[in-house]
């Protein structure tokens, strides 16, 4: 068939099985089920998708973020290993919302959509062994970066205990990013918040302390984690609860008082470790962790098991100029174990992977882990403008390479423990969708187009390989148009100067409305 012709068929195609799909019978459910949690009243999304009219005022912004694969934020690749609780829209899913939006966004019959979803606040742990809060903090009304606060709280334990499972209850979710949970029987933590005039006191990367150990974390969209039977976390007696709460800019102001829920015991269990096996201080090959200005490096970790584990988690952790990070196992007899898979490495959205089933580990296995820094001015994370050489540390502008993991000793048959075998987030009240989705390629991807620079400042050039794509469109992530405009050339250089600073959606529609497909811009200016 001649080119001129096949896009047409395949256009007509799209129209005859995706005119149907409306709000009722298929985007409310996927909503429901994958956006809702933390895009509802009180939650970390900066607006509330929980009904028709508030989806059809962010349509754009949707749109947008669902084509680009920036939402829902699942950063693990799901080609290198399942983890539990992958929140990842199919491509079927993609597929409905884009063409929902083009064809007008209707909402259809209204009796048809599934009943909202209600977040009542009711806890999973709700007889809790040992439940913990941080003082009600006041954040500074005024910040001029993201605030990392770390609060120290006295365990009280009668003995010593394990931790089966673990639950963060954020105080304020619009505000609370994330939240990393700690033991330390050092005492250390307690004093420097104690020193502070404040409820705890700030650190970044980690909680300031020697010692202390790894033992819960939180991100938004997540619950509580359970180890399974017969594991987890030691707790001396002696120790204090710490916790490290990432505060962004935008909660200047608001008030939190986060709390922490534990399921304990204080049988004999297997304990759990969570270290950073993989780290830029004993298992770095390439070394030190010196990135020089405009210059993209990768470094890579080595660590050989002495003995056989249990793998339940990995959890890697950087900074904001690194792009990518990889870990896995190479076996005595050469066999890869994969392990975690990060090719857009994002510092905003990280957090632990919990595997699927329990991953065993041989003794004699090489653990690799790698990771890419880019510090030229092409990374839109870089915090130097212009780019300054990067040495290894705590602070926000400088760098960390690890990976924790979460392990115990192995034993036969732990690999055959049943974590989660769900291939897709559950839907809300078990909903389907009901449009048909036929598996001609996905036409999101189809076509190409350049959008540059990228962070932009005054203008941004777009190059476009397809004569059809006539419109472009800038949605900020609230989903508000900020910028419609035709194009007439296969190269045009636009002015959005006049532009508020942040991070935006470029998405290019064909003369019929299609969408090409939708890039991230980041707007800066020195």
């Amino acid at each position: 068939m001649p080119k001129k012709l096949l896009f047409p068929v395949l256009l007509m195609f799209f129209t005859l099985h995706l005119s149907a799909q409306t709000w009722a019978d298929d985007v409310a459910c996927i909503v429901y089920s994958h956006c809702s949690k933390c895009h509802s009243p009180g939650n970390i999304g900066p607006f509330s998708l929980m009904n028709y009219a508030e989806a059809f005022d962010a349509r754009y912004g949707i749109q947008g973020a669902v084509t680009s694969r920036l939402m829902p934020p699942w950063k693990a690749s799901p080609n290198f290993g399942h983890h539990s609780g992958e929140r990842l829209l199919t491509d079927e899913e993609v597929l409905l919302i884009d063409a929902w939006v083009n064809n007008g966004a209707p909402e259809g019959i209204a009796g048809n959509a599934p009943t909202p979803p209600v977040y009542s606040g009711i806890e999973e742990i709700q007889n809790p062994d040992l439940s913990v809060q941080i003082p009600i903090y006041h954040i500074p009304d005024v910040l001029q970066n993201d605030l990392y606060r770390v609060f120290a709280i006295p365990a009280s334990l009668s003995g010593d205990q394990y931790v089966t499972g673990i639950e963060v209850i954020p105080g304020n979710r619009s505000v609370v990013h994330h939240v990393l949970v700690y033991q330390d029987s050092t005492g250390q933590a307690l004093a420097q918040d104690a020193a502070d005039p404040e409820p705890g006191y700030t650190a970044f990367g980690g909680i300031g302390v020697f010692g202390a150990k790894l033992i819960g974390a939180w991100v938004p969209g997540s619950g509580a984690e359970f180890y399974p039977t017969n594991m987890g976390p030691h707790l001396p007696q002696n120790t204090a609860i710490v916790v490290q709460i990432h505060y962004p800019v935008e909660g200047a102001g608001e008030v939190d008082s986060t709390r922490i829920n534990f399921q304990l015991s204080d049988g004999s269990l297997r304990q759990v470790a969570i270290v950073p096996i993989l780290n830029h201080v004993f298992s770095l090959t390439n070394g030190p962790l010196t990135i020089p200005a405009n210059q993209v490096k990768t470094f890579e970790e080595q660590y050989t098991i002495p003995v056989p584990v249990t793998l339940l988690a990995i959890a890697p952790h950087a900074h904001l100029i690194c792009t990518s990070m990889k870990a896995f196992g190479v076996t005595f007899q050469g066999d890869t174990i994969p392990m975690i898979d990060i090719p857009e490495w994002d510092f905003h959205w990280q957090g632990s992977y919990r595997f699927q089933k329990p991953i065993k580990v041989p003794a004699l296995t090489k653990l690799y882990g790698y990771a890419t820094y880019d510090n030229t001015a092409n990374n839109p994370d870089n915090p130097n403008s212009p780019p300054q050489t990067v040495n290894l540390g705590e602070a926000t502008t400088d760098e960390m390479m690890l990976f924790y993991f979460f392990y115990t000793g192995y034993q036969a048959g732990d690999e055959n423990i049943v974590i989660d075998t769900t291939s897709h987030t559950p839907h809300h009240l078990d909903c389907e969708t009901h449009t048909f989705i036929s598996a001609v390629e996905d036409r999101v991807q189809r076509l190409n187009f350049e959008v540059f620079p990228n962070p932009a400042s005054d203008f941004l050039t777009i190059n476009k390989s397809f004569g059809d794509a006539t419109q472009l469109r800038l949605t900020d992530f609230s989903g508000r148009v900020v910028l419609d405009k035709n194009l007439v050339s296969h190269s045009e250089k636009i002015n959005i100067s006049n532009l508020p600073l942040g991070m935006y959606a470029a998405s290019l529609f064909l003369e019929n409305g299609e969408l090409v497909g939708s890039r991230r811009v980041l707007l800066l200016r020195n």
